[in-house]
């Protein structure tokens, strides 16, 4: 026999993904010499398991059917196997009906792998591939009795059509992804990506490596972090040299502890950490927080190369074996969930206990952040420094948070993307439940060496966008990050932007009403109680304030007066009337920052809900203020859809681009012809007609190689150029995206009658923008496509457009289930 005369399968379907108990497993296209393995795996199935999947009892498998199975095409038979620990757990494949679109598909799980979801993520990878090869159907015939696999077919969003005979179910549906199984797939990633966090940040006992009596080591510094943070669970410590770290027994290695172990803490030099990390494997550890350094982060350009090298094989080992990897150069997690209290990390002294989840890339910042947590009395729930990122991410803890019972608000100090377009989503979904902060660092991720192997650089226009899109809370400073989770941790969102300001001070309460003013907040009431005023005082013009039908927020000014015991006073009287408000108070309780004693609602070491933030100007309470308040409008605001367009030939616009490739691979400007032909394919044509009273205005649709796809609109002219004033958003658009795009140049006003013009038809460019997003976002080979156009009281014309197209960036955020690759 002679294998297929086939070439290599495309790379992109070989992945790592997270099995839905959290643990993970690593797919590929199956290869001639899996032929032992796949034996192995055979035999190891149970008698039922073979009865139905082959419907016999099958009890080895010939040659001839091991050679087919073995050697495939990877177009008309395609297979894949879920590999764990070097051994085969599962496998799938489908075979096309010659001469058809249609393909006959099955797989088989080990009985000990069964229930973790891998038949699902094994069906989502084939959809894929026969997608990729122009296969329009699948086709199942299951065994009556075998209700599982039939469930795992019909729990996956796709449209089915049974048919039973002689006790078998013939199961038919399209491979094309739809709205509905998009949301399967991504709503047990949610759950499977969670969980794997959680088994981190909950683990039940914590090996340390590395743990040392001596003080100058790493880990003995994290060792003592757990044993004062009172872990709950019990501690190893790994130490060949010595008997007892800390009064706790020591052992050689990981394959010495006698108990299951669920977190490693590596804290060895980076030579070493391979075959500490081939041991947790092999001892079934769930998962790796690595402290160490040395992997590509510093150094000379060789230097970091050998680093990032060694970088790739340590995750990719880990997750071969089911671990998730924290690190490398981290600080470490902490968890002050009662049931865990762990710290994990390098941090001295863990933060308070609170509501708020806490991500940071840096791990030398991370130990000044949460620092300063504490000094604001701000508690944190959980708290992870991701160091390199090599495999856990920002993302990785936005899927956690969003069903974390103990988060509240979400704190993130980025310094780069690894995964722009999921991060959009993540957020997209989550802040609509709970808000996100964050400090987006300016430096790009190229010129952070640690990051650069798992970054991508994502240009400011589009991260401001992206933010926008998704309700992020993006603050400059961690200050300022501070000064926002303070307040959205412990007061009620406002309703609207309707402020009263309460004070002793004339000055300083027009200070805050100046702040109101500069950051588009209505004042309507300023109430000055003089300086004598007491508690009492205060006391009846903040209820007064807070009862006003026009009042959205109250902020509250005092300074203190020269005789001790008054501003406890008035503190306690603040923290009353909060405390039965439905609206926000926060406070400037000069020569205070963050939440004192006396505006503390109680509930342990960090203030609880109803506790009154205070800030040492009335500038940066509003500023605060002004932020939940955006992002309290951008949450009560309905999601938007995106229409569809009924006129739109998407089809048509994809041939004329891979027509173009085809001609010219490395990608080339169209012709007047092809962007013509291009823009009837989107229901749009180029006039002839310059009708007067019209405003020259800018389209286009770019594509972002790290991102996607952005629109941006302008008002066309000199000024406009020079003031650099064009609005960007993310494709798709959604109907109340375009309006916004529309209305959001600062030299909009002349789009809507300034200066005594005729009002331009927004609609009509609204509905331009609509249609170039469709583009942008159906086809990534279009890498840009601008219109001139001409907008008018009725209608508006385009005039112009030249179009590019280039080879199709790789959109990291689609298709089926799988981590970030190496």
């Amino acid at each position: 026999m002679t294998e297929p005369p086939d070439s290599e399968p495309p790379r992109n379907w070989e992945a790592d993904v997270v099995a839905a108990d959290g643990g993970t497993v690593h797919l590929r296209p199956i290869r001639p010499d899996d032929a032992d393995a796949l034996v192995a795996f055979h035999a190891g199935l149970s008698q039922r398991t073979r009865y139905l999947r082959y419907f016999s009892a099958y009890p080895r498998i010939p040659e001839r059917d091991l050679y087919r199975f073995t050697h495939v095409d990877h177009r008309d038979r395609v297979a894949f196997v879920a590999v764990l620990g070097g051994a085969i757990i599962a496998v799938g494949r489908y075979e096309r009906h010659p001469g058809t679109d249609e393909a006959e598909v099955a797989f088989v799980v080990a009985d000990k792998h069964q229930g973790r979801g891998i038949g699902s993520v094994l069906l989502e990878h084939l959809a894929a591939a026969a997608r990729e090869v122009g296969l329009r159907r699948f086709i199942a015939i299951v065994l009556a009795e075998n209700a599982g696999m039939i469930r795992v077919f019909r729990d996956a969003g796709y449209e089915i059509t049974r048919h039973i005979e002689y006790g078998e179910v013939t199961l038919q549906f399209d491979v094309d992804e739809t709205a509905v199984t998009e949301a399967v797939m991504r709503e047990r990633e949610q759950r499977a990506e969670a969980l794997s966090i959680g088994r981190l940040l909950r683990p039940g006992s914590v090996a340390v490596v590395g743990a040392s009596n001596d003080d100058g080591k790493l880990g003995n510094a994290v060792f003592g972090n757990l044993l004062r943070m009172g872990f709950e669970g019990p501690l190893y410590p790994i130490n060949p040299d010595a008997r007892h770290v800390s009064g706790v027994r020591a052992y050689p290695s990981v394959l010495d502890v006698p108990d299951e172990i669920d977190l490693v803490v590596i804290a060895v030099p980076a030579g070493s950490v391979p075959d500490v990390v081939g041991q947790c494997g092999g001892r079934g550890v769930r998962g790796l927080v690595v402290i160490s350094g040395g992997f590509g982060e510093r150094g000379a350009d060789e230097e970091r190369a050998a680093g990032r090298a060694a970088q790739q094989e340590l995750v990719a080992s880990a997750r071969a074996h089911g671990m998730r990897v924290v690190g490398p150069n981290c600080l470490g997690i902490v968890n002050t969930e009662p049931g865990v209290r762990l710290n994990a990390s390098l941090a001295p002294l863990p933060p308070l206990p609170g509501r708020v989840g806490f991500f940071a890339q840096s791990g030398a910042l991370g130990v000044t952040i949460l620092g300063e947590a504490a000094r604001r009395g701000l508690g944190v729930s959980t708290f992870v420094s991701a160091g390199n990122r090599a495999d856990v991410s920002g993302n990785d803890l936005l899927q956690f948070w969003e069903t974390d019972e103990n988060t509240d608000v979400v704190l993130m100090y980025l310094e780069s993307f690894g995964n722009p377009r999921k991060f959009a989503r993540l957020t997209r979904r989550l802040g609509r439940r709970k808000p996100i902060i964050a400090v987006k660092s300016a430096v790009g991720a190229a010129l952070v060496p640690g990051l650069a192997q798992t970054s991508v650089a994502v240009p400011e226009v589009s991260a401001q966008a992206l933010f926008e899109a998704s309700g992020v809370i993006r603050v400059e400073t961690v200050s300022g990050m501070f000064d926002v989770a303070l307040l959205l941790s412990t007061q009620p969102l406002p309703a609207g932007d309707r402020v009263a300001v309460v004070g002793n001070s004339t000055a300083i309460g027009m200070l805050a009403a100046n702040a109101c003013a500069a950051e588009g907040l209505r004042l309507t009431r300023l109430d000055d109680i003089g300086v004598d005023a007491g508690a009492e005082a205060f006391e009846i013009s903040l209820r007064n304030a807070v009862d006003q039908s026009d009042v959205d927020a109250v902020t509250v000014v005092f300074v203190p007066p020269l005789h001790r015991g008054a501003g406890d006073e008035v503190a306690s009287a603040v923290r009353t009337v909060a405390a039965n408000s439905t609206k926000p108070v926060l406070s400037t309780f000069l020569g205070f920052e963050g939440v004192p004693a006396a505006l503390s609602a109680g509930g342990g070491r960090a203030p609880a809900r109803g506790s009154v933030p205070s800030y040492p100007s009335p500038e940066r309470a509003v500023r605060a203020l002004a932020r939940a308040v955006r992002y309290s409008i951008w949450r009560s605001t309905a999601p938007g859809t995106v229409p569809e367009l009924g006129d739109v030939d998407m089809l048509a616009a994809r041939e004329i681009v891979r027509a173009a490739l085809a001609e010219t691979p490395q990608g080339r400007r169209l012709s007047p012809d092809e962007a013509g032909r291009l823009l009837g394919s989107l229901g749009m044509a180029l006039s002839a007609e310059r009708p007067a009273n019209t405003v020259e205005v800018d389209l286009s649709v770019f594509d972002d190689r790290s991102f996607g796809a952005l629109v941006s609109f302008g008002v066309a002219g000199v000024a406009t150029d020079l003031l650099g004033d064009t609005v960007y958003a993310t494709a798709p658009l959604t109907v109340q995206d375009a309006d916004e795009l529309i209305r959001a140049p600062r030299a909009s006003p002349l789009l809507t009658g300034y200066g005594g013009g005729q009002p331009c038809d927004l609609g009509a460019l609204a509905d331009l923008a609509l249609r170039l997003s469709s583009l942008g976002d159906a086809l990534p080979e279009v890498a840009a496509c601008g219109l001139t156009v001409l907008a008018a009281p009725i209608g508006a014309h385009v005039i112009g457009v030249c179009a590019e197209v280039a080879p199709a960036t790789a959109r990291a955020d689609s298709g089926p289930r799988r981590l970030r690759g190496l």
